[in-house]
């Protein structure tokens, strides 16, 4: 119970970090929220797609795929651009997760990029020297301390290795050439920069100079330089990654964790030059007549959005109006369950025994949808298998990350979700990127009345995470949908929902996007503001819900493949980015 508490302020404190004057352009839940609904058209294509989260990283990516690259070729350039157009969500300072389709081989892979925490790390890594927690949770975020191993460059390398077509070098011209020229700040940037939503950006070199020149947030349509990024992509399309993980850039990373001068960190050369992406075993489930797969552990996404999918099969949705209030309740109670089994038993695998396959038994997961009642069932518990003892994990996860959907002209497929956590993540810069602070994605607290904490830091572990990049295939066993999103936490229930849209409801991938959120992480229902779903906070609150309305951005991108050939593809309303496609 004092865990819970403590647990219980730090969220208030990192929610509440914001100033009123600012939280007024905002919501305290979701300070990512930052422009608004901008209407858009799914888009088709026949030969190959794109969709990602600046038009900028979509078009290089298309460019890339143009040229006769694959999925993986673009997913390089596009993560490149990103980490320069879309600093505050992802970037090669961060890691993620890519599941990866070879047409050729019918083969479904996925690969961990995940960041790992310092070998000299401890579980006791956030507390004091009484063994507190800090009293507000940016205490913990800011800094080097928060700054985990990255990964997404190791994980993109481990890709292009196996499937990629183009040279190596050539993927990151177009990004290069923008960093040294200039590109365009957007206004998403600009707004995000002008809510100080990382505190420590404001008071850390070089950071503070960069986004905030002459103490003033970079303005939309402002022309942007980066040259020292531009110098540490030469070295990398030049060296390969082995110029990330080791020489003067490592260098640079290790210098700005070490003597950051807020909560100096722990990470040190030999963390980046040892660490390794890895390809691990996709999780999937059958959903009525489709296989779904996603990511297995360190990330809870994979296996919470299949078990919300799983309990949800043994109700007639296809049958109840889109969005309806019946859909609606359903939808959180299955929600609540799947957390509540997150929260306990997902955390990186290689260190903890993950109950995998006992999370997603079909008979499980239909004991588990019998508790789902008229009413609210408030809080739920997690499942019991006795041979696996864990307390409960409730880390805050922050809306800051990116996704993107690729199809190439072969048929390869690639579903990929980045991320460096907070919004600017540790607020800690380094060789023209922003470096993560995917560290206080693992519980702050190692322990709970004597019982471990599944996702506890340990000395080279992977913190869990909610990245839910995921495919679809059909009856035959064919790719039919790429999708995922960014959201902290949230991620799971926006994906899930557009997979129900999808497979419920054959909405096309632009209307399952559109859809307007409903989210429930195992406490209030969340419904999304300025939206048709605010008409049902009555209906729900009579059923014992607790409601808030609020903003809930999303940032799905997907691509269907439909049986004629066409590709489809949508790009999220509430953000900025696009689909781009050879039509």
């Amino acid at each position: 119970m004092r865990y819970l508490m403590l647990f219980a302020a730090l969220v208030i404190s990192a929610c509440s970090d914001v100033s009123p004057s600012k939280a007024d352009k905002t919501t305290a839940l979701d300070p990512e929220a930052a422009t608004g609904f901008v209407e858009k058209s799914g888009v088709q294509a026949t030969q190959h797609m794109v969709a990602a989260a600046t038009p900028a990283a979509a078009r290089a990516g298309e460019a890339i795929l143009s040229a006769g690259g694959t999925a993986v070729d673009a997913a390089v350039a596009v993560q490149s651009m990103l980490t320069l157009t879309e600093p505050q969500s992802s970037g090669l300072g961060g890691g993620g997760f890519i599941l990866y389709w070879d047409a050729e081989e019918q083969q479904l892979y996925t690969i961990d990029a995940r960041e790992t925490a310092p070998m000299t790390a401890t579980p006791e890594l956030f507390l004091d020297a009484q063994g507190q927690p800090p009293k507000q949770f940016m205490d913990a975020v800011t800094g080097g301390r928060s700054v985990g191993t990255p990964g997404i460059l190791r994980g993109l390398e481990l890709a292009h290795q196996r499937w990629g077509k183009l040279a190596w070098s050539e993927l990151f011209s177009e990004t290069i050439d923008k960093a040294e020229q200039g590109f365009e700040v957007g206004e998403r940037l600009e707004k995000l920069l002008e809510l100080e939503l990382s505190p420590g950006l404001l008071r850390m070199s070089p950071g503070k100079e960069y986004f905030y020149p002459n103490g003033e947030a970079l303005q939309a349509g402002t022309i942007k330089k980066n040259p020292e990024y531009a110098r540490t992509l030469r070295l990398i399309a030049e060296q390969g990654a082995d110029a990330f993980y080791q020489g003067e850039i490592a260098d640079a990373i290790v210098a700005a964790v070490q003597h950051a001068p807020i909560n100096p960190g722990v990470l040190q050369q030999n963390d980046l030059a040892s660490y390794q992406a890895l390809i691990r075993k996709p999780v999937c489930a059958e959903y009525r007549v489709y296989e779904v797969c996603g990511m297995g552990p360190p990330s809870s996404g994979g296996i919470t959005v299949l078990q919300l999918l799983g309990i949800l099969e043994n109700f007639p949705v296809s049958e109840w109006a889109v969005n309806s209030e019946t859909a609606i309740h359903h939808f959180t109670q299955a929600s609540r369950l799947a957390f509540a089994d997150r929260n306990r038993y997902i955390a990186d695998s290689d260190f903890v025994d993950v109950p995998v396959t006992e999370l997603l038994n079909k008979s499980y997961l239909s004991e588990r949808a019998r508790l789902i009642q008229d009413s609210d069932m408030g809080r739920a518990q997690a499942g019991v298998f006795t041979q696996y003892s864990y307390a409960d994990d409730q880390s805050p996860e922050f809306p800051n990350t990116t996704h993107v959907s690729i199809v190439d002209a072969e048929g390869n497929v690639l579903s990929m979700t980045s991320s460096i956590e907070m919004g600017f993540g540790s607020g800690v810069m380094a060789a023209g990127f922003l470096l993560n602070n995917q560290l206080t994605d693992f519980s702050i607290m190692p322990e709970v009345n004597g019982e471990p904490v599944a996702n506890r830091v340990e000395p080279g572990k992977r913190p869990r995470s909610s990245m839910s990049p995921m495919m679809v295939f059909d009856a035959n066993g064919a790719p039919l949908h790429a999708v995922g999103s960014p959201g902290g936490a949230r991620i799971i229930n926006y994906v899930a929902q557009t997979l129900v849209a999808l497979l419920d409801w054959n909405l096309d991938m632009q209307a399952a996007i559109d859809l307007p959120h409903v989210t429930n992480l195992n406490g209030a229902t969340s419904l999304e503001k300025g939206t048709a779903l605010e008409t049902l906070a009555d209906e729900l609150r009579q059923r014992g819900h607790e409601v808030t309305v609020q903003d809930l951005n999303s940032g799905l991108h997907g691509i269907s493949l439909l049986s004629d050939g066409t590709l489809y593809g949508g790009a999220d309303p509430r953000r900025e980015g696009i689909a781009a496609g050879n039509r």
